[in-house]
């Protein structure tokens, strides 16, 4: 199953619990920075579930740099966040998320092709525990996180 191939909006109610938190909707209105296609300043990145995990490929320009040539750590949390967000979302298990632990293993360069992978390690009726990591061609992990995604 691919994602984002269309530019249909997506729409995530969650109704009121009783005693609980106000109801919560997840609006996809296409401006995502980093799969909205609308986003005229977007990333635009394709993420392709295989029922499983998921991933998506990603070369970053040299506007995302923090050092020279150095692509800014933001940049691939981001990824990384949302790698674990969209497993969510695809397994039908629409979520935010609660809790990111991130390393940072080397540093990324300007233009080396990455590509970002996430899967479950854990899932609870409230809570979803997801490992995603970004890695090069040749297999070397630039950066891995963990993440616990609340489930709305």
């Amino acid at each position: 199953m691919s994602l984002n191939k269309d530019n249909e909006t997506r729409v995530t109610s969650v109704k009121k619990k009783s005693g609980g938190a106000p109801q919560i909707k997840l609006i996809d209105d296409g401006y995502c920075f980093v799969c909205g296609l609308k986003n005229p300043l977007g990333l635009k990145l394709e993420f392709v579930f295989d029922g499983k995990a998921i991933k998506t490929e990603f070369v970053p320009k040299k506007e995302y740099q923090g050092y020279y040539n150095i692509v800014h750590g933001g940049i691939i949390s981001t990824l990384l966040d949302e790698a674990m967000v969209k497993l969510a979302i695809a397994m039908n298990m629409p979520a935010v998320t609660a809790q990111m632990d991130i390393r940072l293993r080397k540093a990324l360069l300007v233009g080396q092709k990455i590509t970002v992978q996430a899967e479950v390690l854990k899932n609870t009726k409230k809570i979803l525990e997801v490992h995603a990591r970004a890695l090069t061609d040749d297999n070397t992990v630039v950066a891995e996180a963990t993440g616990k995604l609340m489930k709305v």
